[in-house]
């Protein structure tokens, strides 16, 4: 009797924990939702956040904080929200830094970045930019590669930090171009960005979005973009593939992702109007004109079957660039 009575109390505790967490998922949200960005202000990925946050509050009925946590290549603020609530009230700016490739790079990432996480919305991805400081006299790629041979080991590269796409990128252009350039770290795009138009280094393999702006008024040279055709926004800079650089494969994507345990309700809600704010006019726009490559995986389970598929990835690829762990 008392083994009976223990399994109805178990079952009838079981049912009021699943009616709870239904019930928190019709009513959400009922507060502001804080939307949580690896990377210091002015950086590719705070960019689309700040673009996109306002109008997903709008949708959803609460305001949407954008939080910048920066450091170690996004995983803190990866970390802070893998051991949140699952309550849909903070979220991730998810990117391929903290998210598929950092796990390989770093000595120690405090979540598992396969499980720790629920997928929601995929955003798309940015191409790379290979920009250089106008000093740097080098007009094309075969020019910095030949400045970069005669010159083994005093170029430099900036990146967004260790184990950023950034960082594999610049590994990957020294290995494909045979050339040997130096890594400098940074906590985010922003201070890399300002330590580029200074000549403080001689390269960087960015985003779009932080350096078009420089690029186009003169401040900063590109030489090749990661995108199979060119860009609309820098139709005269070539590809990296038509500059001899082939399997060039390194690109930022961005995404919304939640603690694990989200309710299914709750993430197709957030996800549904993630996507209405990424069709309004104005928000599209500005998107569009930062280089924001909208196509990928387009439902949450299918942008969960993605993420396996990028650290799968760039699992082998730390490897074949022989990238240790830091």
């Amino acid at each position: 009797m008392s083994i009976r009575n223990t399994l109805v109390s178990f079952v009838l505790l079981l049912l009021g924990v699943m009616l709870s967490v239904s019930s928190q998922a019709q009513i959400y949200p009922n507060k502001p939702i804080h939307l949580i960005v690896g990377f210091a202000p002015g950086g590719g990925t705070d960019i689309v956040a700040r673009a996109i946050g306002p109008k997903i509050g709008e949708i959803l009925g609460q305001p949407v904080i954008i939080e910048n946590r920066s450091g170690a290549a996004g995983t803190i603020a990866a970390d802070y929200v893998a051991k949140s609530n699952p309550d849909g009230y903070t979220l991730l700016m998810g990117h391929s830094n903290s998210n598929a490739i950092a796990p390989f790079v770093l000595a120690k990432v405090p979540y598992n970045a396969a499980t720790d996480f629920s997928p929601i919305t995929y955003l798309g991805y940015v191409p790379n930019v290979l920009a250089i400081n106008p000093m740097t006299p080098a007009n094309n790629v075969n020019e910095l590669v030949a400045l970069a041979k005669a010159k083994p080991g005093q170029f430099t590269y900036g990146s967004s930090g260790i184990g950023s796409t950034q960082h594999l990128a610049g590994a990957l252009f020294g290995k494909i171009a045979g050339i040997e350039i130096n890594h400098v770290p940074y906590k985010g795009s922003g201070q890399a960005i300002i330590d580029l138009l200074a000549g403080q280094i001689t390269m960087n393999f960015d985003t779009l979005p932080p350096l078009l702006e420089q690029i186009k008024g003169g401040k900063l040279r590109a030489l090749a973009v990661s995108t199979p055709k060119r860009l609309p926004q820098l139709q005269n800079v070539p590809t990296f593939l038509e500059v001899g650089i082939p399997g060039f494969d390194v690109t930022n994507w961005y995404s919304i992702m939640g603690p694990k345990g989200m309710p299914p309700e709750m993430v197709a809600r957030i996800d549904k109007a993630v996507k209405a704010a990424m069709t309004d006019t104005n928000i599209k726009g500005t998107l569009d004109s930062q280089g924001l490559q909208s196509s990928g995986p387009t439902s949450p389970e299918a942008f969960g079957v993605f993420i396996k598929s990028e650290l799968d990835k760039y699992s082998k690829l730390v490897k074949e660039l022989n990238i240790k762990a830091e």
